[in-house]
Parts: C-alpha cells; structure tokens; sequence
C-alpha cells in the first residue's frame, strides 16, 4: 500500500456507475483473451502439447491474463480503463491503494457476486454502507472522483 488519498468528502460510486465501468473493462478483457488465445494456437499450432493438457493450460492462462489485468490496475492507480472513464476508483476503507493481496480477494469474491446472479453487486443497494459483497470481503470500496476544475 503507498498512497493515501484524500479522504474528506468521499462519495461511493453509484451502482450503474460500478456496472457501466465493468461493461467497458469487459470489451477489453475480450480483446485480452482474443490475443492470449491467438498466441496459444501459434504455440501449439502443431499440436505439440496434447489436446486434454493443451486446454487446461490455455483456460489457466486465460484466467490468469485476466487477473493480470485488473490486479495491475487495481494495484496501480486504484483504476482500471472503464473505471477511469467513469471517474471511479477502488480503494481500501482507509484510503490506501490496494495491494495484491486485496486485488486477489477482490477479483475472486467479485466473480462469486457476478455469479451469484449479480445478487453480490445488487447487496450494495441494501447495504448501509453501499459496500457489495466483495467490497465487504476486501476490505475495499469503489469511490466516485471528484471532477477536476478546468484552468481558465
């Protein structure tokens, strides 16, 4: 964890700004596993690894990329390409970027919220804190950026 930002006037990210980053960061996790995937049939364009060990391989490194993808970001800037469009960040309770450790719990317990028929995602509705389950489970929660002023 290195940065500590600014706590005073935090404002949760409403839920179809959560929705509309995360619908924006999946067209480029699709682009992602195009191009893993692209590499994988040149490597084994020849069938050189056997087609029960070649898919397991192929699916883990799918998942992986895709973690990569938004643990770097997460661990990063606190944002990833959809959640800079729509001026949101995720950060710990306290403020601090995330670490790995936060970004694995939160990329594993955020896909049991999407497959839990979105229900994990719709909790934050209900929440007092407006927290989602994987927001709760991390430690984390997903904050709205304040605009930034224009110079004149």
């Amino acid at each position: 964890m290195t940065k500590v930002y600014d706590q005073t006037d935090i404002k949760q990210a409403s839920l179809i700004r959560r929705i509309a980053a995360l619908t924006y960061d999946l067209l480029i996790v699709i682009a992602i596993l195009f191009v893993v995937s692209g590499i994988g049939l040149l490597i084994n364009h020849n069938e050189m690894i056997p087609e029960p060990l070649y898919r397991s391989l192929h699916q883990s490194v799918l998942f992986l990329s895709v973690f990569l993808f938004y643990g770097y970001f997460w661990t990063r800037s606190g944002q990833t390409i959809g959640m800079m469009a729509w001026h949101i960040r995720v950060q710990t309770l306290e403020g601090y970027s995330l670490s790995w450790k936060h970004a694995l719990i939160r990329f594993f317990t955020a896909g049991a919220s999407i497959a839990c028929l979105g229900l994990g995602y719709l909790w934050m509705l209900f929440s007092d804190q407006h927290l989602t389950w994987h927001d709760q489970i991390s430690n984390t929660r997903v904050v709205r950026l304040a605009p930034k002023k224009k110079n004149t």
